[in-house]
């Protein structure tokens, strides 16, 4: 039997963590491990309880979701995905910078929260479409690469691993990518590793940003799988 996913719930609000902490408790698979009402106390949480993923809050007493998010990422604490009402781009912008792996609404649905912590539980990052494909628009729109730029970070790529780069920024899943491609799972697990290495991408969010960045995914672009 495979080991329950370790949730730790960073909230200032304790209707919102505890909310969040029945929903997911009833949930085989996931065992919220603890609650935190601000990132300090979240760092000192997760460094005795080690959780594999945790839902963050950003505007919070003491430490902000975003500081603690990076030192998340800096120490190796699990995974982070940002709870936002998506009221400030620019906090999804730093949460980005800071090693964030997904961000979630505050009023998704039990299941779409369920999922969340599984996708990135397991590895993934979290492209939810209300949110991420917009933060990564603008971002990658205010940064975009020059012709030239664009070129040479492609040009360390095979054909197929340029495949596999755009169909991540149209948000694909490896199983997704498999079918589109035609290949393997595994096969693509290997493409999506080699461009992360070739590009010095941290995570599939940053792939998402790069594909968009060098012009592979244009704004508004959708898988067709």
């Amino acid at each position: 039997m495979t080991e329950s996913l370790r949730v730790l719930i960073v909230d200032d609000q304790r209707m919102v963590s505890g909310g969040f902490s029945l929903i997911l408790s009833v949930e085989d698979d996931l065992d919220v491990v603890a609650t935190a009402a601000n990132g300090e106390e979240a760092l000192a949480v997760a460094r005795e309880l080690h959780p594999d993923v945790t839902l963050m809050d950003v505007q919070m007493p003491v430490m902000d979701g975003i500081e603690a998010t990076r030192r998340f990422v800096e120490e190796g604490l699990g995974r982070v995905v940002i709870l936002t009402t998506f009221d400030r781009d620019d906090y999804l912008f730093s949460a980005l910078d800071a090693g964030a792996s997904g961000f979630l609404l505050k009023n998704a649905e039990a299941d779409e929260l369920a999922d969340a912590v599984r996708t990135v539980g397991h590895g993934h990052a979290l492209l939810a479409p209300e949110v991420t494909r917009r933060v990564i628009e603008r971002r990658a729109a205010a940064s975009a690469s020059t012709p030239q730029e664009a070129d040479e970070r492609l040009a360390a790529l095979t054909p197929r691993e340029r495949d596999v780069l755009g169909l991540l920024g149209r948000g694909c899943s490896n199983a997704e990518i498999a079918e589109h491609l035609f290949v393997g799972e595994a096969t693509v697990k290997t493409h999506v590793s080699n461009v992360l290495m070739k590009l010095g991408l941290r995570d599939r969010v940053q792939a998402v940003v790069a594909a968009y960045e060098t012009g592979l995914v244009r704004a508004g672009e959708r898988s067709d799988t």
